[in-house]
């Protein structure tokens, strides 16, 4: 299974960074979720990691803020025929492709789902902002399994035992207190950024 970030406030040299979040799921389908908040940059960052758009199956959005979906419609002049997955696609955890799950959409406003991958190791649980509260969507993935690792953005989170026992902790994007996560967690957790790539 890998992830690769297509779209983070920072990002490597050679890569375009801008105030959103995307990543690339390769697992048993390649899954875009979010798409950050400009489609010419995500497409630009698609051109230099050498990653076809066609080859992504389905786009899994995590909620309806610009920062997370206004990639899209630059996204879909390249690939016009992947499914794409609303926010409020499921009320309740629901395999969209084999070992891949939505949390179902939790929360308020905004109303926000996250992406709980199966690996060997654990679940990986991907967020978009963790409005909902990180807290209440680690519950709703644990119904799923263990969490191996975490990824994305951790808004205001700031109830860091929650995150006792997460081998791999990537805070990005909208993460309030990822210094003090760091420090809480100096081996877990990872500096994530555009052209980052996990795998497992």
């Amino acid at each position: 299974m890998k992830i690769t970030i297509l779209y983070d406030n920072n990002a490597k040299p050679g890569l375009k960074s801008g105030w959103g979040f995307s990543c690339l799921v390769q697992a048993s389908r390649t899954i875009l979720f979010d798409t950050g908040d400009n489609g010419q940059k995500l497409m630009d960052n698609f051109k230099t990691l050498g990653i076809d758009p066609q080859s992504v199956d389905k786009v899994v959005l995590s909620h309806d803020h610009w920062d997370h979906v206004d990639g899209l419609p630059g996204f879909q002049k390249f690939n016009s025929t992947a499914e794409v997955v609303r926010p409020t696609a499921f009320s309740q955890p629901t395999e969209i492709a084999p070992g891949i799950y939505s949390t179902g959409v939790l929360g308020t406003l905004p109303k926000e789902q996250s992406l709980v991958v199966k690996t060997e190791k654990g679940n990986i649980v991907i967020t978009g902002c963790a409005h909902p509260g990180l807290e209440n969507i680690l519950r709703a993935a644990r119904n799923l399994g263990p969490i191996y690792g975490l990824l994305g953005g951790f808004h205001g989170f700031s109830k860091f035992d929650e995150l006792e026992g997460i081998a791999f902790i990537g805070p990005c994007h909208c993460t309030q207190h990822t210094e003090q996560i760091k420090q809480k967690y100096p081996t877990q957790c990872k500096q994530i950024q555009a052209g980052s790539v996990i795998e497992i």
